[in-house]
């Protein structure tokens, strides 16, 4: 799943995703199996828990396979998830942190050497690129949540650091620390967020040419079909001529 809108282009890639809609909910699910295994399996007690809930259903990945990957968590029966993170580079010299859940760390790390190396890229040592990023809370909500003055205001009045919005939605930004204070305060406001997770925000962005944006793409394409892969920040920009080459 592309870590961010504005930086992933996921419009660019939605056809692609589209046509992985089984593996997108095989990695949300596996969120809430280790989210409900490493606290309560109550998404009212677990705030982890609830968040990777709200992801779900806006991506609507139906009921019962929601409630079937927490009660798969309480009995105990799956499989030890590890947290890894992965740093490097792609096509354009751009930076790429790579989140992974995985149940056998040599199988992940070589297929994430493969896609990275395979497109133009090479991965770096643990702390190559995060340096250049922030680290910090996002929750999401769609522009139906309200326009832009309503959502900075309800943002502000909530803790929020920073806010972001389009006509493809809104991205508040917090404190790593604050993410669940504020989703919490947004409610009664905007009402369930699409999504809220810590994140990594660029502090400066790189501008990417159209052969490299088309590599890079591929790249993007080949960790998303990784079932291990759960997240990808990047700090690239795109201009919109470029893009319309792309197609």
């Amino acid at each position: 799943m592309a870590g961010h809108s504005k930086y992933a282009n996921i419009k660019h890639r939605k056809g692609a995703q589209d046509k992985k809609r089984s593996n997108i909910f095989s990695k949300l699910c596996r969120e809430i199996t280790v989210a409900a295994k490493m606290g309560l399996p109550d998404p009212d007690m677990n705030p982890r828990l609830r968040m990777a809930v709200n992801a779900a259903k806006a991506q609507s990945v139906p009921k019962d396979n929601i409630q079937r990957s927490i009660d798969k968590a309480s009995r105990g029966d799956t499989e030890n998830y590890e947290e890894i993170r992965y740093e490097g580079f792609g096509p354009g010299g751009v930076s790429l942190i790579i989140e992974a859940l995985s149940d056998n760390r040599n199988r992940t790390a070589t297929n994430v050497r493969v896609a990275v190396s395979k497109n133009g890229g090479n991965l770096g040592a643990p702390g190559a690129v995060s340096h250049a990023f922030d680290r910090l809370g996002l929750i999401n909500y769609p522009a139906s949540a309200g326009d832009a003055e309503k959502v900075f205001e309800a943002a502000l009045e909530a803790g929020a650091e920073d806010v972001t919005s389009s006509d493809d939605g809104h991205e508040i930004w917090t404190d790593q620390g604050s993410l669940h204070e504020v989703v919490k305060a947004l409610e009664p406001v905007l009402g369930e967020a699409e999504g809220a997770k810590l994140a990594w925000r660029p502090q400066t962005m790189v501008d990417v040419g159209e052969g490299d944006a088309a590599t890079l793409f591929k790249l993007l394409d080949a960790l998303d079909e990784d079932d291990d892969v759960q997240t990808v920040w990047a700090n690239y920009e795109i201009s919109d001529d470029v893009m319309e080459k792309l197609g």
